[in-house]
């Protein structure tokens, strides 16, 4: 088991190496205390507000498409 230690390869090495920097780095970020949920749902409403405006255009594009195929082929 010691031999198999010694014989890793110096990637396995330098990967061990990096998780242990991340995991102090990690430990001395601070966190906030609170977290406001207000804002947290103006996030939520701007997001959905966008994805319907997102819709309706997908949706006017997709109607003028077709509308137009109509008038091509009518004539």
């Amino acid at each position: 088991m010691i031999y198999s230690y010694l014989d890793m390869s110096g990637e396995q090495t330098s990967i061990d190496s990096n998780y242990q920097e991340v995991t102090a780095e990690t430990a001395t970020k601070k966190r906030p205390a609170k977290v406001d949920i207000n804002v947290l749902l103006n996030k939520v409403r701007k997001e959905k507000k966008k994805e319907k405006i997102e819709g309706y255009i997908f949706l006017g594009l997709i109607s003028s498409v077709i509308l137009i195929g109509g008038i091509i082929v009518s004539l």
